[in-house]
């Protein structure tokens, strides 16, 4: 049976008469953390409110001291004085929370225990693939398909993506020193945004590389990197130029 991970408490649990109650007596601290305990296991069990250990052992008066770490003597004193109160029952040897279905989200629960149910039918016809002969084909678990899930949900791989790698496309030397690599693909954006003088923005690049030893990564992206850098010096140049015009023909007038 698939265990849980939360189970429901009220806020107002301590206020519970049979809880305070319980709470008065010597041991009562003990009792009421033992109560919250037998929650707790009765969430990883999942079975509707029972307690054990399997279907087939259920749990001893000694089996639940060693698993709180009580004495026994506490052990019985809770069990007996939950059964008082109504709080458990005792079915078959089996302890049975009395008030499961009515505190805990018990269609939540169903839930989980019917994809542990569905988890464990694909993981029994994922082995049955399996070769049975160990000693030819010894099992690995690259030999077991996939079947994690976690928060409850089932997580498809799809295998076809790793197969799915591009091929970058080859690159070729240009310039007057032949250091400017450009793919085909590169070079046809390059003359579609520059029209005009494409080769000269190369040929700066290639000049410039080769006085000064530096390297780029991507000579696409450094010849648009100058041309941006250049339109501000452009702009200023002609506005320069348009000034010194102006003065030439204060000259005349």
């Amino acid at each position: 049976m698939a265990d849980v991970k939360w189970i429901k408490i009220a806020v107002d649990m301590f206020d519970n008469r049979k809880i305070k109650q319980i709470g008065s007596m010597p041991e009562g601290d003990s009792l009421l953390l033992m109560w919250v305990q037998l929650l707790c296991l009765a969430g990883n069990v999942n079975d509707g409110g029972f307690i054990y250990l399997t279907k087939e052992i259920p749990y001893t008066d000694e089996m639940l001291a060693t698993q709180f770490n009580k004495p026994i003597s506490t052990v019985r004193l809770a069990l007996k004085t939950f059964e008082q109160f109504g709080m458990i029952e005792i079915i078959n040897n089996m302890i049975f929370l009395s008030s499961w279905e009515k505190y805990q989200s018990t269609d939540r629960l169903a839930t989980i225990r019917e994809k542990d149910r569905e988890r464990k039918r694909r993981k029994r016809e994922a082995e049955k693939l399996l070769p049975q002969n160990s000693m030819e084909c010894p099992r690995t678990s690259m030999d077991v398909p996939r079947l994690d899930i976690e928060g409850d949900i089932d997580i498809d791989i799809d295998k076809d993506k790793n197969k799915s790698i591009s091929k970058k496309s080859p690159r070729h030397k240009h310039g007057e020193y032949q250091n400017v690599l450009l793919s085909d693909d590169d070079l046809e954006k390059l003359k579609a945004e520059f029209p005009a003088d494409w080769d000269q923005r190369i040929q700066r690049l290639s000049e410039y590389m080769a006085s000064s030893g530096k390297s780029y990564k991507n000579h696409l992206a450094t010849i648009r990197n100058w041309a941006r850098r250049d339109k501000p010096a452009a702009k200023a140049a002609a506005k320069s130029a348009g000034e010194q015009d102006m003065t030439d023909l204060d000259k005349y007038f």
